[in-house]
């Protein structure tokens, strides 16, 4: 760091600091092996108190080059981009400086006790962050005692300790104040984790599936104490490591009561697996779920045996599906089947699953159609919309796939 071009000191800051490298010069070649621990104890305790001090004046002194436009005649965009070039520090750094020196202006007693060296600059730092962060609407007085209040403390806590007393500073010196604050803080911070909250899941196709979520605390630790208990050795688990954690979250889906969640496209949210009579009983041949995903036979002979799965076995014969004019809408056993039939919405190009969909009559139960498996056929809100409006006409295809053009 080279020193700029300058004149014979005349202000006493100047007079005093090179007086100060001048003393300063006398002992920084002194060899320190003979120092006893005791002076290196008093030593050290006396150069943290002199940096303090002279951090004091350094934030003083960089408000004062800002002011006076520091750097602006060798083309500097600021006191804080000048001062960054010519020692070498950041210019975040340099920045923070001027920043902090503004602040301490703002609350004197502060300034005052970082120039006795009473507090260190992060210190400092932290107190009168935190009294700034306080809400106008508290009063000067309340701002007074909480800035008193954390001075005092800084005789006893560091600077990282401060900002937790500083976020908590209300409770002490006004509780009425600080509890409605609190609250008001907590809830400001829950709608903005509701905002935020996501949840994306994404297959890549060679068995597995990724997921990204983000949700408020208070909600993630539903799911996190019911997941530790999961994976807790004493459970039989491998404990809260990752790969632990990720079964406890396996096993959790798979307890859930499907029972307790809302119905879709009624049926309840539950996972229907397709196979044939000779998987289930033990065959080769793999099976698939609703969603189309394909999986092995001896996962599906597993799932066939669980809640929250519905077993459809093709060649079997276990419930009704055709209730013909007994009753309008489709049984929960006649949805399982179109969904299992159909794999979704069947318009061309449309790629909602049965989850999604409607149970549609194609032949229309007012003109006396039937309530049944045959004549019936999944479509998603969009479509079942459009089917049934008189601008638009249908176009059957094989397959059980349908089509719309807009009518002339």
């Amino acid at each position: 760091m080279s020193s700029p071009a300058t004149h014979p000191p005349s202000h006493p800051l100047l007079v005093a600091m090179a007086r100060a490298h001048a003393e300063l010069d006398t002992v920084a070649d002194q060899p320190l092996w003979s120092m006893t621990k005791e002076e290196a104890a008093q030593a050290l305790v006396e150069e943290t108190r002199l940096n303090a001090r002279l951090a004091a004046l350094t934030l003083k002194t960089a408000v004062q080059a800002e002011r006076t436009e520091v750097g602006a005649a060798q083309g500097a965009t600021s006191a804080a981009a000048w001062l960054a070039h010519e020692t070498h520090m950041t210019q975040r750094d340099a920045a923070a400086l001027t920043k902090l020196g503004k602040a301490l202006e703002a609350h004197p007693p502060v300034e005052d006790a970082l120039s006795r060296g009473d507090v260190l600059a992060d210190q400092a730092k932290a107190i009168v962050e935190a009294v700034d962060a306080l809400p106008d609407d508290v009063g000067t007085v309340i701002k007074t005692q909480a800035r008193d209040h954390l001075l005092a403390e800084a005789e006893h806590f560091d600077a990282i300790r401060l900002r937790v007393l500083g976020k908590q500073v209300l409770d002490v010196v006004a509780p009425e104040v600080g509890e409605a604050e609190e609250a008001r803080q907590l809830e400001a911070q829950e709608r903005k984790a509701r905002a935020k909250a996501r949840f994306t899941m994404h297959d890549e196709g060679h068995g597995t599936t990724y997921g990204r979520f983000s949700m408020p605390t208070h909600e993630a630790d539903k799911l996190r104490k019911p997941l530790q208990a999961l994976a807790s050795p004493k459970a039989g688990g491998e404990g809260s490591t990752p790969h632990g954690m990720g079964l406890a979250f396996i096993e959790y889906v798979n307890r859930y009561p499907v029972d307790k969640l809302p119905k879709a496209a009624g049926m309840d949210a539950t996972v229907v697996v397709t196979m044939t009579l000779e998987t289930l009983m033990g065959g080769l041949k793999a099976a698939q779920l609703d969603t189309g995903t394909r999986i092995s036979p001896s996962l599906a002979r597993k799932m066939a045996c669980e809640a929250g799965a519905i077993p459809v076995v093709l060649g079997g014969r276990s419930q009704v599906l055709d209730v013909g004019r007994k009753r309008r809408f489709h049984t929960k056993a006649q949805r399982i089947a179109m969904a299992v039939r159909d794999g979704g919405c069947i318009a061309l190009g449309c790629d909602r699953p049965s989850a999604w969909c409607h149970a549609h009559h194609l032949d229309p139960w007012s003109q006396g159609g039937d309530t049944s498996v045959e004549r019936g056929a999944m479509l998603c809100p969009r479509h079942h919309t459009l089917i049934h409006h008189p601008g638009y006409g249908v176009t059957h295809h094989q397959g059980g796939k349908v089509s719309f053009h807009q009518r002339e």
